[in-house]
């Protein structure tokens, strides 16, 4: 039995060290995709993007690639910010689920400036390109419930 257990706890440790690497390329990923918002640089998000990207925002709009890229590189606005919070990776083979919050500080053409919370979830996969963004969806945060509608 000690044996037994021995050898699960093993196998278990060798498991987490595999998929530990993994996990961090995936929020290397991530990360290149947030300096891409910030940057508003297109050859980053060509590579970060998987070419059957479909990226979901919080209004309903799902975009392709080439929609999502032009979204944010012909914006007028600029993300000043974009603060990832509670980011959980899961990695499956060559396939990743992240999911987590995000916050997105923009500044309009005329320097107002606006944040937007999101709950994100998103989908990676590892090709020949390393890991790119196959899937995204957000969608706003339920918002607490006032005393008064949590007494009804």
């Amino acid at each position: 039995m000690r044996t037994l257990t021995l050898a699960l706890a093993l196998t278990l440790v060798s498991i987490t060290a595999a998929a530990a690497p993994a996990e961090k390329e995936v929020l290397t990923a991530m990360d290149a995709w947030k300096q891409a918002m910030l940057k508003k640089d297109k050859a980053a998000f060509e590579k970060v993007f998987h070419p059957d990207l479909a990226y979901g925002h919080s209004s309903g709009v799902i975009e392709t690639k080439a929609q999502a890229i032009q979204h944010v590189v012909g914006s007028t606005a600029q993300y000043v910010a974009v603060n990832l919070t509670d980011t959980k990776v899961q990695v499956h083979g060559a396939t990743a689920i992240v999911t987590g919050k995000a916050e997105y500080q923009e500044r309009s053409k005329d320097n107002k400036d606006s944040t937007t919370n999101l709950v994100v979830l998103s989908v990676w996969v590892k090709g020949p390109q390393g890991w790119q963004m196959l899937a995204r969806q957000a969608t706003k945060p339920t918002p607490p419930a006032t005393p008064a509608a949590a007494a009804k």
